[in-house]
């Protein structure tokens, strides 16, 4: 991730977004710095087999909207575009039309790829304040084939490639085993 403006608060952030010059690029706010997201075909990819998963099961049962990594989200006083999504339908009843979803996601997946310490240091205090925001939190981290999960009020979990996802409470009976998110 590339910081590519240090600003005092969301709304110079969001003053920033808004210029005509940036329609075409995607930003998140992350402890006070605009970071634009970079393009990778490869974490797009893994969050594209992770979203079908989530997507089959949220439309099948009705529950609510899957995003992928152009879906933006209010978070904390923050702006974050998590690669995947979920926001149920009881909490908000239709997604926004444009510019960041006002409501935090009930589950927000976060791909670190490649992995590096900035991206581990934004990532910390991404998870952070999802955590406060009651938001459940998968970090998927390619290079080790490993999912880090964090539920609010639970020790964080680690699967590795022989793991299983579950939905929790927000999906019951749903499982990814880890190993169907990775190519082989």
């Amino acid at each position: 991730m590339a910081v590519w403006q240090q600003t005092s608060s969301v709304e110079a952030f969001d003053n920033f977004t808004d210029l005509p010059e940036n329609a075409d690029r995607l930003f998140e706010f992350i402890g006070g710095e605009t970071v634009e997201v970079p393009s990778n075909p490869f974490a797009s990819y893994i969050g594209s087999r992770i979203l079908r998963h989530i997507a089959n099961y949220v439309e099948l049962h009705h529950l609510g909207y899957v995003t992928g990594e152009a879906g933006g989200y209010m978070v904390s006083g923050e702006r974050y575009a998590p690669d995947v999504a979920y926001i149920s339908k009881e909490r908000q009843p239709e997604l926004a039309r444009q510019g960041y979803n006002p409501n935090p996601p009930d589950l927000a997946v976060e791909i670190d790829f490649p992995s590096t310490y900035q991206s581990q240091k934004d990532l910390r205090v991404k998870v952070a304040n999802y955590l406060a925001a009651g938001t459940l939190v998968w970090v998927v981290l390619p290079e080790t084939k490993m999912v880090e999960v964090y539920t609010p009020g639970q020790p964080i979990k680690l699967l590795k490639l022989d793991g299983v996802l579950d939905g929790g409470t927000l999906f019951p009976r749903f499982t990814l085993a880890v190993q169907e998110i990775f190519p082989e």
